[in-house]
Parts: structure tokens; sequence; C-alpha cells
């Protein structure tokens, strides 16, 4: 079976992929535990246009999960408090009735789970799950169905797909069960994808397929994608623009070459510093971030990276730095009263000093 696509009539045309696709404001998204409430994210905006790639990048616990999933209306509303606007392809997110974000999911914008052990069902076929969102959202039958299903599995790079259909999760490697978390995603067309850690738990070599394949996947269909990662060395060649997010805000973004030609806050110094690299002879000792991230239920005053930088001062621990433009690019945004020297961004030490 060739990797072309049986059905195509999901792909946007040439006027679908221009403009503004997805605008995050101010949202602030939080939840309610036994010792408190947590802020999970607090007070992210963003702005994706239709065939762009952002890099979301951060620690664990920086928020990067619970923004790509805030994003898709999959926060359980129970424990969950939201605020701000989340407008995705002209509709509104945030307080959006489930019957509104049915017909998103899979047709409009999917997502990459980080884990596809637990996002599989492990006792259902490998065709059923991709055709089940087909079935709901095209008009095609059953053996139309199947036959995408086959034909995405081999656009996905699995090996004999009409017999691999026919598998169940746990028949697959750790490679193949990822693709075909990516072919389920990709059934229906969507504008947005969202890839959570695509590439945690699989080897360098797995991981520079899969990452490969997003990319090559990306072009043919003009999607937006949003790439969660802990590593700026995954972001670095395979994203338009970077958000460096940190203890639920985002503290540096800007596009991907300014970034890494000229990056402002300590603390996206400190993750591509941490990132291993080839080059490194071998047992070279893997260079971490000192202390831990910040407690969101009790964060501490000012910059909440303060108590792990360096060049922390008093106005840092006292004072949050807000997310301001460099003088020298309105779009390359930071929060920090002191920017790494050397580069363009400068010094801002008051809010009256600020352009």
């Amino acid at each position: 079976m060739s990797g072309e696509l049986v059905v195509d009539e999901g792909f946007p045309t040439e006027e679908e992929t221009q403009g503004l696709l997805l605008k995050v404001t101010d949202l602030k998204t939080s939840f309610a535990t036994p010792r408190g409430r947590v802020r999970a994210v607090d007070g992210v905006s963003l702005e994706l246009g239709r065939g762009e790639t952002l890099g979301i990048v951060g620690e664990s616990g920086s928020g990067k999960t619970v923004l790509s999933r805030s994003i898709m209306g999959l926060l359980p509303r129970r424990t969950t408090t939201q605020s701000g606007s989340i407008v995705f392809d002209g509709t509104e997110i945030v307080g959006a009735e489930d019957k509104t974000l049915r017909t998103l999911w899979g047709a409009k914008i999917a997502m990459v789970f980080q884990d596809p052990m637990t996002s599989l069902n492990p006792v259902v076929r490998i065709e059923r799950q991709i055709t089940e969102s087909l079935r709901l959202h095209t008009s095609m039958d059953k053996a139309e169905a199947k036959a995408t299903a086959i034909s995405l599995l081999g656009q996905v790079g699995i090996p004999s797909p009409t017999e691999r259909v026919r598998n169940y999760p746990h028949q697959l490697s750790g490679g193949m069960r990822q693709r075909v978390t990516i072919a389920i995603a990709l059934a229906c067309s969507p504008r947005l994808l969202l890839a959570d850690e695509p590439t945690t738990g699989l080897d360098v070599t797995v991981q520079a397929q899969i990452l490969d394949l997003l990319s090559s996947l990306q072009q043919e269909r003009h999607m937006a994608v949003i790439l969660v990662t802990h590593d700026l060395g995954v972001v670095a060649t395979r994203t338009d623009k970077i958000a460096v997010m940190y203890a639920g805000r985002i503290v540096e973004t800007t596009t991907t070459r300014r970034l890494f030609a000229d990056m402002a806050m300590p603390y996206t110094k400190a993750l591509l510093n941490s990132t291993p690299r080839i080059s490194d002879p071998s047992h070279t000792r893997l260079t971490a971030i000192d202390g831990r991230p910040p407690d969101l239920i009790n964060p501490p005053p000012g910059c909440a990276f303060a108590p792990r930088c360096e060049s922390a001062t008093d106005q840092c621990r006292t004072e949050a730095p807000p997310l301001r433009p460099a003088p020298s690019d309105p779009t390359h945004l930071f929060a920090c009263w002191n920017p790494l020297p050397g580069g363009t961004a400068g010094r801002v030490t008051t809010l009256e000093e600020s352009p």
C-alpha cells in the first residue's frame, strides 16, 4: 500500500493557510488541591499563525502540558478554574460546551500525547482507534475508513500497514506506537497539531525519525504545530518561534533564530546548558540547574527564578519582572531585571525606563 492518502478533502486551501489561527490572551488555569490552589498557568498570552511552528520549552512542572491541554479544552471541569481567552480558528475554547469541543477535536485540532502506551486503548485494535474519528467527522463508510487507516499507517512509516492495522498496541514497539498516535491525530487533517513531548522514552535514532516525520507532514498538510518539550535542542531547527515557560508563565519568547543568537533570560541559558552535546567526551557530567522549581501553591515573591539564579538581586527577590520587549526588537519579549550581558536585549531596571 502506498503512503499516499486515499482522501485529501480535509486539506486546507491556500486561503485557509494564511493569517492567525490561535490567539491566547491572559490565560490563567488553576487546580483545587487539598493544600490549596495550584496556579499551573498564570497569565499566558501568545499567538500562532496558520502553518507556523511554535516550541514551548521548560522544565517539568513549568506549565507546558497544562497550557497545551487548556488549548485543547481537555482539563477536568470539576477541579479546574480558568480565565482569559483562547480563540482557535474563531471559536472560544475557554468556557465552551462539550458539544462545541467535540466538533473541534480530531477534525480541526489534535494532540500527540507524551506516552503512547497510556494514550492508546490497550484492548482495541489499531484499525478501530484510527477509524473512529474518520467515521465521526467524515462521510466515509467502514471500508473507506479502513483503507484510509492503512494508508495513514504507511504514511507515518509503519511497515506492512495492512497487517499492522489489525494489531493491538502492546504488539508494537514504542516508536511504532508513537507513529500510530500521530496517524490518529492526522486522520482528519487538523489545522493545529499539539505534540506534547512526542519523543519521550524513545532512543535518539527514533526521536530524530519522529521529529523529521512531524516536520514533513506539517509542510505537506500546511498545519500549525505546537511542539512541547523540555529540550531546547529539539526545537532549535524545527520551530519558527519559541516560548520559554517557568512557573506557569512565559519568561522569554521570540523567533527561534533570535533566541539562540541573543537569549536574554538566565533561565533560558540554563536550559540550553543542561542539554547534552554529541561533541562532549564520553561520561561527561551533565549540567543541571541548581535548586528546585517553585511551589505553585505558594510561589516566592518577585521573580520565580530568583532563588536559582546567580544574577539575582534584591529587586529580583521582591519585585516580579513583567514580560516586556527588548529595546532593539519589539518582538523579543523577556521577563528579567538583569538580562544576560553581551546581547542587544539591554538592561531594564524600572517600569519607567522600559521602552
